[in-house]
């Protein structure tokens, strides 16, 4: 006879344990993958100890410097009004608007000089107006605008074109309340005359460099009785190659017989209808041509609209940034004859306008007012040139890489009686280069015009 033993009896599982269904107790592998893959789930608090609350780690850490924009090696990110940018012996005249950076400098008569001196002196005492070129500024002229005070023996003033140095940079859009452009050569004509008002004088002697000599030579033109005479430096003016004058004897004398010739000849009906032919050839290529100059005008305008535009985009300002950065201090230092020459405070001179706001979109301006100020109806300066009869003084240095000295050659025998100097080793600046031998040669010039003889001279130092 069997005994039943008593089973032993199992534990009841936890609370928090869940009940298999019966199909996972009947057949626990194919509910072991899903356990397995449950139980490698890390818990709450090994996931908070992982990525615990708060900041995340290294979002507080400074994050490097941002790079500065420099121009030239000034920088462009903290650049200031023109006129926080002057010095102390700088002065502002408003002109239409725009505020003009110029400076003054009065000859000291308590100063002895020589009796030569005082004697050119008492006779010349006519202000000098000082024009600079292009890319240039009042610090051009630094080194000879006290000594030609002494040589004038009146006060010279030198002053800022509007799109440089500290002149205040306006805004222009051709509208009908400003109808004149402070950039163009016009505005510029304009306050030289004013500036010579400003100075109190009837008439000045006006001393341009490069792009500033066709300025002073459209104020002549404007005011002739306000000119006293013309100094220009390596002048940016183009100088037409002068022609042979024709015979026109010859031609006169030969046209007539012609024509008296073929009277006499008997009538051809061939020639009349080949003669005829030609003429409405003739015709036709001339309608053709004033038709194709009518395209041409039209494209001309559409494409210099364009142009403009263009200029007035952010995209041409950054370029002119690149431009000026990488070529703007090498452009002072090919205009020397010895580039080596070039110290820091001449850079540092002619790289401080790009510390004023608005630089980059004043020189686009100016750009775009050299390509629309092409006034129809008026004759171009460089065809006038023989009209000007004042007195007239063109000097050069005779290796100037941008205004080649035989061009300032050719411009001095289009205009009668002018005086033509060449400064040796001397190249586009020869105020700052060759000063000394720059108002050597001004100096004489002024006394030949406006001096003495030498008999006056010997007798008023007796």
């Amino acid at each position: 006879m069997r005994m039943l033993l008593p089973l032993p009896l199992r534990p009841p599982p936890p609370a928090d344990r869940k009940l298999l269904p019966v199909a996972a107790r009947s057949h626990p592998a194919l509910f072991r993958s899903r356990r397995r893959r449950t139980a490698r789930l890390p818990p709450p608090s090994a996931a908070a100890a992982e990525f615990p609350a708060g900041p995340v780690p290294g979002a507080g850490a400074q994050m490097p410097p941002r790079r500065r924009r420099t121009v030239a090696g000034i920088d462009q990110d903290d650049l200031l009004d023109p006129e926080a940018l002057a010095d102390p012996d700088s002065s502002f005249y408003e002109i239409n608007g725009v505020r003009v950076h110029h400076k003054v400098c009065a000859h000291d008569d308590d100063v002895e000089e020589s009796s030569d001196h005082a004697v050119a002196r008492a006779q010349i005492r006519l202000p000098v107006v000082l024009l600079h070129g292009f890319g240039a500024s009042v610090f051009s002229w630094s080194r000879v605008m006290r000594p030609l005070a002494r040589i004038s023996g009146a006060k010279v003033l030198a002053f800022d074109r509007p799109a440089f140095g500290l002149t205040s940079r306006t805004g222009w859009s051709g509208d009908d309340t400003k109808p004149l452009s402070p950039y163009s050569t016009a505005f510029s004509v304009m306050a030289t005359l004013a500036f010579i008002d400003q100075l109190g004088a009837g008439k000045a002697v006006l001393v341009g460099h490069s792009a500033g000599c066709p300025v002073a030579v459209e104020a002549y033109f404007e005011a002739p009785e306000r000119v006293a005479a013309l100094v220009l430096v390596a002048p940016a003016i183009f100088a037409p190659a002068r022609k042979a004058d024709p015979d026109n004897g010859v031609g006169e004398q030969q046209g007539p017989e012609k024509d008296s010739d073929d009277s006499n000849a008997p009538p051809n009906l061939f020639a009349r209808i080949w003669g005829g032919f030609l003429g409405m050839c003739m015709w036709l290529a001339g309608l053709v041509l004033k038709v194709a100059m009518a395209v041409q005008d039209v494209v001309r305008d559409l494409s210099c609209k364009v142009l403009v535009a263009f200029l007035r985009t952010s995209l041409a300002a950054s370029l002119v940034r690149l431009i000026m950065d990488k070529f703007g201090v090498t452009g002072v230092r090919n205009a020397w004859y010895d580039p080596s020459k070039v110290t820091d405070h001449v850079v540092q001179g002619y790289t401080k306008p790009l510390r004023s706001r608005g630089w980059e979109k004043a020189l686009l301006e100016y750009t775009i007012s050299m390509i629309t100020d092409t006034p129809k109806s008026k004759v171009p300066a460089s065809k006038r040139l023989s009209e000007i009869s004042c007195p007239v003084l063109v000097v050069t240095g005779d290796t100037d890489r941008l205004v080649p000295a035989s061009n300032a050659e050719r411009l001095a025998r289009a205009i009668p009686g002018a005086t033509f100097e060449v400064i040796k080793n001397c190249g586009h600046l020869p105020q700052e280069e060759r000063a000394e031998e720059f108002l050597s040669v001004v100096e004489q010039f002024l006394q030949r015009a406006f001096g003495t003889s030498d008999e006056q001279v010997f007798q008023a130092a007796v």
